[in-house]
């Protein structure tokens, strides 16, 4: 189990508008699954385009943001580099990333101011977190994935740039060139890797496991970091079976990762079912399922499976994944600096009363069945089932901001 510290911990009141922004997005990426017509999904369509960047930046990239905020220097032990670079890092990003999207959506001009904006609230991310990351003379296994994964956001965000303001006809770039190698670069390199080492940190620590090997996250990390740079190569020039190798050494090393949580999982000591274990027990089932819709795109060639995964990737995997994580952090950080100090001087509540039952279980219920409804309308096609299954994901995610509100305002 990494060892941690809340000695170098920023203060909670930077940490927390990444958490609240990131819940608001969750709930606006529920809401515009309304809008959606399955006669025209496709990859290529706007409005597709425009829902994966709402996801991605709005929700994944700010909550992983503000929880590498706090984690990157706690399990470094020591300071930011520039903490106050936070305070700008959460408005840049959510006007990038709402000009992102109504660019998308309604006029392609506003993408390279956008893109523009998204990307200096990157750069400030990653610059700070590798002058943090400097600051140490020995790496631990997960500061090295941060590494790898902040340097594949760097390459990311420039490749985004390009396409951005290639489709506003600001330049003339082959966005179908860059694609892939955006996807991959942000997708494998960034939001997997970040996952694969942040969550060796988390779990373990939630479910008190201990005594397990890192090596199938060393060969995960290894494998994802091949797969985004013959991506990436592949990409640029044109070579088929390198983007073959690509697409099996992800698939190869998302898997070996998952066996690396199941293993976690076995041996953990604390066996109850919490809002915790349960969302974190159908991200990882959504993680498997995908890759299955993956593996029978493959062999069939037909985008509905593939865009089954994409949903199951986004909404089941990363989404379960970081809202049951959201219900140990937030209570963590809000107990640490609210209660404490009062410890030994007056009653202090535990973690689990930070928690609002109701609302956690509402959200888990209602997402959980969305999710499911959302897949199997993509398979089968069906307009009325998607609109059901947005139906119950907006009452989860109505659910989760109540909730994420709560334990960050809790009283005691």
């Amino acid at each position: 189990m990494t060892k941690i510290s809340q000695d170098f911990a920023p203060p909670f009141k930077l940490i927390a508008p990444f958490f609240i922004l990131g819940s608001i997005f969750y709930f606006l990426a529920s809401m515009y699954l309304f809008s959606f017509n399955l006669d025209d999904l496709s990859f290529a369509n706007p409005k597709v385009i425009s829902f994966v960047h709402l996801f991605l930046l709005g929700f994944v990239m700010m909550t992983i943001f503000g929880a590498m905020a706090q984690l990157v220097p706690v399990v470094l032990e020591v300071g930011h580099f520039g903490v106050e670079l936070f305070y700008a890092i959460w408005p840049l990003l959510l006007i990038g990333t709402l000009l992102m999207v109504f660019g998308f959506l309604y006029s392609s001009a506003l993408l390279p101011y956008g893109g523009m904006i998204v990307l200096i609230s990157m750069m400030i991310f990653v610059g700070e977190i590798f002058l943090t990351i400097f600051k140490v003379k020995k790496l631990t296994l997960v500061m090295s994935s941060v590494l790898i994964s902040n340097t594949f956001l760097f390459f990311g965000i420039i490749f985004g740039l390009l396409m951005a303001l290639s489709y506003a006809g600001t330049i003339s770039v082959d966005i179908s060139s860059l694609l892939k190698a955006h996807i991959y670069s942000v997708l494998g390199g960034y939001i997997s890797i970040t996952i694969m080492g942040l969550s060796i940190v988390l779990i373990p620590m939630f479910t008190l496991s201990h005594s397990f090997s890192l090596r199938p996250l060393e060969i995960s990390i290894g494998m994802m970091s091949v797969a985004v740079v013959l991506a990436i190569v592949s990409s640029f020039l044109h070579l088929e079976l390198l983007s073959y190798i690509a697409d099996v050494l992800a698939i190869i090393a998302m898997l070996v990762y998952a066996y690396l949580i199941y293993i976690i999982y076995t041996i953990r000591p604390r066996k109850e079912n919490d809002i915790y274990a349960i969302s974190l027990m159908f991200s990882y089932s959504s993680l498997v399922v995908s890759i299955v819709f993956v593996v029978v795109y493959f062999f069939m060639q037909k985008e509905l499976y593939l865009i089954a995964s994409m949903w199951l990737l986004f909404f089941g995997f990363f989404g379960f994944l970081i809202t049951g994580h959201i219900y140990k952090i937030i209570p963590f950080l809000v107990w640490f600096e609210k209660f404490s100090p009062l410890v030994g001087k007056q009653k202090v509540p535990m973690l689990a009363d930070m928690v609002p039952y109701k609302s956690s279980q509402a959200q888990f219920i209602f997402c959980a069945v969305g999710v499911i409804i959302v897949s199997i309308a993509i398979i089968s096609q069906s307009n009325i089932l998607i609109g059901a299954g947005a139906s119950f994901l907006v009452m989860g995610s109505i659910a989760f901001m109540r909730s994420v509100l709560y334990m960050i305002n809790f009283k005691g």
